[in-house]
Parts: C-alpha cells; sequence; structure tokens
C-alpha cells in the first residue's frame, strides 16, 4: 500500500520535479505545431483522396452490367 502524503509536501514534490524538466522554447513550440499542421492536412488529404477512389471503384463495380 502506498504510504500517505500530506498535500503540501505533495506540491513541494511536484515543484521539484517539474523543475528539473527541459521545456521546449517558444521557437522549438512553434516550429512543432506548424509541422503537426502540415502533416494532419497532408494526412486528411490523403484519406480523403483514398476514400474517394475506393467509393468510385466500388460504385463503378456494383453498377457494372454485364
Amino acid at each position: 500500500m502506498a504510504s500517505k502524503t500530506n498535500p503540501f509536501a505533495f506540491l513541494q514534490q511536484v515543484r521539484a520535479e517539474t523543475s528539473k524538466v527541459a521545456w521546449p522554447s517558444r521557437r522549438e513550440t512553434m516550429i512543432s505545431t506548424a509541422m503537426v499542421l502540415v502533416m494532419v492536412i497532408f494526412a486528411a488529404l490523403f484519406f480523403f483522396a483514398a476514400d474517394q477512389l475506393i467509393g468510385w471503384l466500388i460504385s463503378f463495380v456494383l453498377n457494372f452490367n454485364i
């Protein structure tokens, strides 16, 4: 069973741990955000195109009369 820590000690521990974190700079954050947005747009376009192509193929096969 875990030992109980009072809230004040817990907050001190949290503060000590967050001071150890290597936080990214504003520039790094903006570049990473831009990269994520570009990749999301590419993924959305790819899946839209794939969906349209598969839909077209299925409608072509189902409407095909011999």
